[in-house]
């Protein structure tokens, strides 16, 4: 069985991601990170933190706001345009989750496009739909990097996602079609989810609920991407696939932690870099 290592397979993009910065550099032009953060969301600053160290190893520039719980809609969106309108800043990002009271639909449509690093604004989304993506939401652009670094095509392929949220689920799909995949997409309202896995030649699965998938749901031979990362009662993480069972069966696999995870990582530096190069017309 092959493990897809998530941190292998981002050394090489790292390489060539270097490269793209140095190149930018020696034109005046510095790729600029805008992070956003309202509240004191635990989790949300410890990925922050992961995130400017990621950067000052590449030689991104990292700008955090940090913005108190109380913070309004309209006061979120007021900063959101003035960092729009600012032409060193190439990548806007927002923390999620934000907090209950702000509406957070109406604080991604404030993104600019051309700077929305998360590939979340609808007419991203659009874009990707088309066939022609402009930004990807950073999970799914990194499954494809993943799947691309072990020369795993998914030309022909049947691919069955499990999950279908904005930011993993139905963006992968757009991709996987554009690339000549069949896809269904699965969800906690799909009847009989195990028949459906066993069809799938790649199963990908997104949807928080540690070890739901067994051997017996996967087909003999097929590629199995782990998106989950669940937090078990004893402290350590799990996918939502059972490994050990899984492994068994299975001609690839994602472990968890340090399949998708860093490829997650990385893709919102590459795609930094990708915007800056757009905007300073060198891409």
């Amino acid at each position: 069985m092959i493990i897809l290592d998530g941190k292998k397979a981002s050394q090489g993009l790292v390489t060539d991601l270097k490269q793209k910065i140095t190149q930018l550099k020696a034109t005046g032009t510095l790729p600029t990170l805008a992070a956003i953060l309202v509240g004191d969301d635990p989790a949300s600053q410890i990925y922050l933190r992961s995130k400017k160290k990621r950067a000052a190893k590449l030689g991104v520039r990292l700008v955090t706001t940090k913005l108190p719980d109380a913070t309004s809609t309209a006061e979120l969106t007021t900063i959101i345009q003035k960092l729009n309108q600012d032409d060193h800043i190439h990548a806007i990002m927002l923390e999620m989750p934000l907090p209950a009271h702000i509406n957070s639909q109406q604080a991604i449509l404030a993104i600019d496009p051309r700077k929305d690093v998360d590939g979340v604004h609808p007419l991203n989304l659009g874009y990707l739909f088309s066939g022609h993506a402009h930004a990807i939401p950073n999970t799914p652009y990194g499954i494809l990097k993943l799947l691309d670094h072990y020369h795993l095509s998914v030309k022909h392929q049947n691919v069955v996602v499990v999950g279908r949220s904005v930011v993993v689920g139905r963006p992968l799909a757009a991709l996987l079609l554009n690339q000549d995949a069949t896809v269904t997409i699965a969800h906690r309202f799909t009847t009989d989810l195990t028949k459906l896995t066993q069809q799938a030649d790649i199963l990908v699965t997104a949807v928080g609920q540690p070890n739901m998938i067994s051997a017996e749901a996967i087909k003999p031979g097929a590629i199995v991407i782990d998106v989950g990362i669940n937090r078990l009662a004893n402290g350590k993480l799990a996918g939502d696939v059972d490994y050990a069972s899984v492994a068994r069966v299975a001609r690839a696999l994602t472990p968890v932690p340090g399949g998708v995870g860093p490829m997650t990582s990385l893709m919102l530096f590459y795609q930094t870099v990708q915007l800056a190069r757009r905007q300073t017309n060198h891409g």
